[in-house]
């Protein structure tokens, strides 16, 4: 008899210990910059919706005590494309993800890296990125879990980043791949998993080359 598969709720288990924001915090945003008009854009989509209206509040917070905001984003192949192309791209009429892309719109103080794979570590600036803003600790959120949120996770930890995954700041096309990369990256990633609402903001830091953003 085949043992069942560990279980892991969508919206994530109740950390053992407070998880607060600390100087050094930084915010992940991976691919939800994202028209989602790929196979299996359609199922993931639900998801997503409920992932941006969870996402905008703890990003507005994490702008207001200055923790850097940072997007991680495909460029769909796109080689000559630039921040601004790629969410023209995603929020444009016909696109599945419009309503998640323009609820999701980078501000003029966060950063946006674009990244030619599933890695935001792979060929992109955001190592460097990091290294300026002195950053200590990831705080990940962003599509798909299984995918590009798992695939920056790893080669997070391979750069020693502790990490923090919000649960219900990610998407994926189902319960069960959402679920079992969680329990990837708990186990494997040394992450900490837990809802949005389950982690406070308390400390303030001055980030560099921030200004206050009008949006």
């Amino acid at each position: 008899m085949r043992n069942k598969p560990r279980k892991v709720r969508r919206i994530g288990t109740a950390p053992k210990t407070p998880l607060r924001s600390r100087p050094g915090d930084a915010l992940l945003i991976i691919d939800a910059i994202n028209d989602l008009e790929f196979p299996g854009g359609e199922k993931i989509l639900p998801w997503a919706k409920k992932l941006a209206t969870r996402l905008a509040p703890f990003r507005a917070e994490a702008r207001r005590h200055g923790v850097p905001v940072i997007y991680v984003n495909d460029n769909f192949g796109r080689w000559r494309s630039s921040a601004q192309d790629v969410y023209a791209h995603g929020a444009r009429r016909s696109a599945r993800g419009r309503e998640v892309v323009r609820k999701l719109k980078p501000g003029r103080s966060d950063y946006f890296v674009l990244k030619p794979r599933h890695s935001g570590f792979f060929a992109t600036s955001l190592a460097p990125l990091l290294e300026y803003l002195q950053v200590k600790r990831l705080i990940l959120s962003g599509i798909a879990t299984n995918l590009c949120v798992l695939f920056t996770a790893h080669d997070a930890h391979m750069h020693r980043y502790p990490m923090i995954v919000l649960s219900d700041c990610c998407a994926a096309e189902s319960d069960f791949d959402h679920n079992v990369a969680l329990a990837q990256l708990e186990r494997f990633c040394d992450a900490r998993v837990c809802l949005s609402t389950e982690f406070s903001f308390t400390t303030r830091r001055a980030s560099k080359g921030r200004s206050k953003d009008r949006r």
